[in-house]
């Protein structure tokens, strides 16, 4: 992970990343974020009020510059690199890169540090341990494919940070082999014969009658809609995880 520490405590803050939007609302961070994307969904009162930037991938850089933030918080993979170099010439950033839970908490602890909130990091990093603690997953592993995408069909490779909470949730990634987020076909998904297909609610948003769809390409398998923000979000989110891979494992 990389991160910037050229200046103190930060007072205007845009978050191009939407679980650490969720993450700085915990923090109790309400009059210092100043900014947010259009993918930040939560908490739904910062959704309403706070200034959009545009998308994770297009953000107005000249309505970030209008704001005149002293920090903006990125993500490797989830924003584009071009624009972020454009705008770390003239504002601090702080990029993660996180591609396992345990980046995950670091990141947590990290960012709490940097913003001087680190007593309320540390109070949910602890809370996502003992969750984890606390919900036994079915430790019978699941052989499983992750959908993120329909058309053109994609799945979760084994370098992803969702690759990381299968496993913690108890599933087996058929496509652990690849990396990134594969195209597949029709063909490769059934040749893989997942016996659970996971249909995430982001960035695509699957529903009921993509069931129909898939069921004909995979008639043996399992499959469900899931909350994708379990498995993808990286930041407070992580406290409810556990609880939904118990439940979604029970219901297997």
């Amino acid at each position: 992970m990389q991160y910037s520490d050229k200046i103190g405590k930060p007072r205007r803050i845009i978050s191009l990343v939407p679980s650490i939007t969720e993450l700085l609302s915990a923090f109790d961070l309400d009059n210092e974020v100043i900014g947010i994307t259009k993918f930040c969904i939560f908490p739904k009162k910062w959704f309403r009020s706070k200034t959009r930037v545009g998308g994770t991938k297009n953000v107005n850089l000249a309505r970030v510059f209008d704001l005149k933030p002293d920090l903006i918080i990125a993500n490797k993979e989830e924003n584009d690199k071009e624009q972020i170099e454009s705008l770390q010439e003239k504002i601090p950033i702080w990029l993660s890169d996180i591609k396992t839970f345990e980046d995950a908490l670091a990141m947590i602890s990290k960012l709490g540090s940097r913003l001087q909130t680190k007593n309320k990091a540390d109070e949910i990093v602890q809370k996502i341990r003992l969750s984890k603690l606390d919900h036994n997953i079915d430790n019978t592993e699941r052989t499983a494919a992750y959908m993120i995408w329909d058309k053109p069909m994609m799945v979760a490779g084994g370098d992803t940070y969702i690759n990381s909470m299968m496993q913690l949730a108890g599933f087996n990634n058929v496509f652990a082999q690849q990396n990134r987020y594969p195209t597949v076909s029709k063909e490769e998904l059934f040749m893989h014969k997942p016996e659970v297909l996971l249909l995430s609610s982001e960035p695509f948003p699957f529903k009921q009658k993509h069931l129909i769809k898939y069921k004909d390409i995979l008639p043996d398998t399992k499959i469900l809609l899931i909350d994708g923000t379990m498995f993808s979000w990286y930041g407070s989110r992580l406290v409810e995880a556990f609880p939904y891979f118990s439940t979604l494992k029970n219901n297997l």
